[in-house]
């Protein structure tokens, strides 16, 4: 039987480890966190991807879990309506789409696998030996292993990623924003529902998945040059976001306290990952660790369900791994590749950056209240392939 080992435990990985274990391959699954996240933002799956957790058997789960956000209303500088419409009108969403927290989805992933799949929690990749007859992992705890192959599911500044192909730096395409989100008392009484305040290049978010005592905050800002030194000092992250947005009214000096006090703060900068190739010898790279979208485009979550399907198919169905991780990348890229480009450097509906884009785009919200966003033909590009 052939070994696995998966490092990350967020979308990427769990679907993977399903679609491995299905197939015959013994599966052992690494993550750094203590356990599995919980929270988080609401992530959809759309398009291509909702054939994906179809054939899972998952998609009865995920409707139960779906958020169904009944409208987003943009605000000015002075907390003024702009404009309020369904999500689906901003997204370009079908109809179809499933809306759903970020450590549901996790959740629903891991019930499905946890069974069949070794979990090592509160651990990590320190060192790689990528050789002929396997790859020699040792892991942060001290623990030694052999597997036939290894895949990275660890995110946009990925581990494994660093390990085989060298720093992040040469692979990041920084989109030009950063952002913090957090949880917070809901003392606005949202319900179902986001409001999005914008001044020129930067944004303040409240969003209430349900009714509930806590709020998703989120703070969104411009900036020239992304500021790696932070990535790993959550004390120069609270301070960089607060001095951005000290001198803003409404709602933000709430979000600023609440963000300093926060014990869930997630930084990070809205960026994408550009690699020339996605394996190398028996290692290789699916999700966000392979082709971060960004945010922006919507599509992270999908792009990580169908890689990971494409990915154990190859496997499990190619002459040897070499065969597989070209078929995959082969198959996988071009619809990677289409979504990635929904968005440019600085290319942000919700974020405008100048006074004039604000405008813009403030007046194209308020025709918009009156007609749907035209759906996006990339969500869909890509036609599952059966594997047997």
């Amino acid at each position: 039987m052939s070994t696995v080992l998966i490092s990350g435990a967020s979308i990427a990985g769990p679907a993977l480890a399903f679609w491995l274990r299905r197939r015959g391959f013994d599966v052992t699954v690494v993550e750094k966190s203590h356990a599995l996240r919980g929270g988080g933002y609401p992530i959809d799956i759309r398009g291509t991807a909702l054939g994906v957790v179809d054939r899972m058997g998952l998609l009865p789960r995920l409707r139960e879990a779906h958020v169904n956000t009944r409208r987003i209303t943009f605000l000015n500088a002075d907390g003024s309506r702009v404009a309020s419409l369904r999500p689906e009108s901003i997204s370009g969403g079908d109809g179809s789409d499933l809306e759903v927290r970020r450590g549901d989805l996790a959740e629903i992933l891991h019930d499905a696998v946890r069974d069949d799949v070794e979990f090592l929690f509160d651990n990590s990749i320190s060192a790689l030996n990528d050789h002929s007859g396997g790859v020699d992992v040792t892991f942060r705890s001290g623990l030694r292993r052999t597997y036939d192959h290894v895949i990275g599911a660890d995110g946009l500044h990925s581990a494994v990623r660093a390990l085989t192909f060298g720093p992040e730096e040469q692979f990041h395409r920084y989109l030009g924003y950063c952002f913090a989100g957090f949880t917070m008392p809901n003392h606005l009484g949202l319900a179902h529902e986001g409001l999005l305040w914008n001044e020129p290049g930067r944004a303040a978010a409240l969003y209430a998945v349900g009714s509930g005592e806590s709020v998703h905050g989120f703070l969104s800002f411009t900036r020239a040059e992304p500021p790696f030194g932070a990535f790993r000092d959550p004390e120069a992250q609270r301070e960089l976001v607060a001095s951005v947005f000290a001198a803003d009214g409404w709602e933000v000096p709430h979000l600023v306290s609440a963000m300093r006090s926060a014990d869930d703060l997630f930084f990070d900068t809205v960026s994408q990952i550009r690699l020339p190739r996605w394996s190398s010898g028996r290692v290789a790279l699916v999700g966000d660790a392979a082709y971060a979208p960004s945010f922006l485009t919507g599509q992270g979550s999908s792009l990580a369900l169908v890689g990971a399907y494409v990915l154990a198919g190859h496997l499990a169905t190619a002459p040897d791994h070499t065969a597989a991780f070209e078929a995959y990348e082969r198959e996988t890229r071009p619809f990677v590749e289409l979504n990635q480009n929904l968005v440019e450097e600085g290319d942000a509906e919700l974020f405008p950056g100048t006074a004039e884009a604000l405008a813009a785009r403030n007046a194209a919200l308020r025709d918009r209240t009156t007609m749907a966003a035209e759906a996006r033909p990339e969500h869909s590009a890509m036609t599952l392939p059966d594997f047997h």
